[in-house]
């Protein structure tokens, strides 16, 4: 096995969403391992009452594996992804459609700079509008691939799943 990698999804989705259940497919047949947490019961608490319970969830999944994982999150699942980067050793970041705030939530997004993240975002994104994202990009200098699309990024499959595969080739040379 090549390493682990945990799959977040957003709000309003499930372990079994498109996105992550078509990254888990590709990791899993690049030879690495995938978990997928559960956030259904923790969106039941609304947008910002539902941040500190994912993020706890996918802090104690992260914290009982032996080596440190890939994130990847679609939306909330992005937002508590870096989050959690910012507390545990994670080996790199894949983050889709990712809000730059939750209104209501007062810990603002960020990510650890050390840790190798890739962000990818629609143009015609109504639910996280770019232009936040663009902003912490630019002042972190993180690459951003932004694809003619909206929020739920379904006509992006085919390169955010790209992308993916490129991620997970770097950090197979690296380890």
């Amino acid at each position: 096995m090549r390493g682990q990698i945990i799959l977040s999804h957003g709000s309003d989705s499930s372990p079994d969403a498109t996105k992550v259940s078509a990254l888990a497919a590709l990791a899993e047949s690049l030879g690495w391992r995938t978990q997928r947490p559960d956030y259904r019961s923790d969106d039941a608490r609304g947008h910002a009452g539902s941040v500190a319970p994912r993020i706890a969830r996918l802090r104690a999944t992260v914290e009982a594996l032996d080596t440190p994982p890939l994130l990847i999150g679609s939306s909330m699942g992005a937002f508590v992804s870096g989050l959690v980067s910012l507390d545990v050793p994670v080996s790199g970041l894949l983050l889709l459609a990712t809000p730059s705030e939750i209104p209501g939530y007062a810990r603002p997004f960020d990510v650890r700079p050390e840790v190798p993240t890739m962000l990818i975002h629609g143009w015609r994104d109504a639910v996280c509008p770019l232009a936040g994202l663009q902003a912490f990009a630019a002042q972190r200098r993180l690459p951003l691939l932004v694809v003619d699309d909206d929020h739920r990024l379904g006509s992006s499959m085919d390169a955010i799943v790209a992308q993916c595969r490129l991620m997970l080739e770097q950090l197979a040379v690296a380890a």
